[in-house]
């Protein structure tokens, strides 16, 4: 956590863009930050040099929908728009400082943070056997939760291996929705031992509720956050 701490870029601006500050910025749009969504074209991400290697690169995705247009496979990869890929701390923090916070985003729409090569989806193939630990936020703390857990993960303090997949925050008008994916749902070691180091790193009250839910039961229902199973 301290290379996160220590490289941290305060810069900081007006929300120019619905998901970038400012976009356009061309100090985001080098060699070493993918923000192209032609997957056709896609560069290929690596540490420049004298940066601080991340152990996986990992893309951010962003998505908006409607909520009274029914959800399926299909028009929510259409809605879901990849914004960029890091390989670094330092591109980490130089994306990340240039993004609108979740807490100043409106309506119903998700920023995700995944593995490179991993779908933000209940059908990709390291998703498909998985599935995600849940926590409902009052709002005005997105933000500040988004940044925490993003941090816990790119810093690898989960210790569970390759399980995680990424993590996920919804803005929705009554509440907002933080979760973590993980490849293997039936694996109740690893899915408790990511429980326990999400109340840590949250720093959660001890009665806060936390639900998992399977992507296949997602499937079945067309659900993300209804029916799910919940521990205290």
């Amino acid at each position: 956590m301290n290379q996160f701490d220590h490289l941290k870029d305060d810069d900081s601006g007006d929300h120019e863009d619905p998901v970038m500050n400012r976009e356009e910025k061309s100090d985001t749009d080098n060699s070493s930050v993918n923000n192209n969504n032609n997957n056709g074209r896609r560069k290929t991400v690596s540490p420049g040099v004298g940066e601080h290697p991340l152990q996986y690169n990992y893309t951010f995705w962003y998505s908006r929908r409607t909520p009274s247009r029914p959800a399926n496979t299909q028009s929510y990869e259409q809605n879901i728009r990849q914004i960029g890929t890091v390989a670094s701390v330092e591109q980490f923090w130089k994306f990340y400082s240039h993004l609108v916070r979740p807490g100043d985003l409106t309506g119903h729409s998700d920023f995700h943070l995944f593995k490179e090569g991993i779908k933000p989806m209940w059908e990709d193939e390291a998703n498909k056997n998985g599935g995600k630990w849940i926590i409902r936020l009052r709002k005005g703390l997105a933000s500040r939760f988004w940044e925490n857990i993003i941090l816990a993960m790119l810093g690898e303090q989960f210790m569970v291996g390759e399980e995680i997949c990424g993590v996920v925050v919804s803005i929705r008008f009554q509440e907002d929705i933080l979760s973590i994916w993980n490849k293997t749902a039936n694996d109740q070691v690893t899915t408790s031992r990511i429980r326990d180091t999400l109340r840590r790193v949250l720093n959660l009250p001890p009665n806060t509720i936390m639900e998992y839910k399977t992507h296949n039961d997602s499937l079945k229902d067309n659900s993300s956050f209804r029916n799910t199973k919940i521990t205290l």
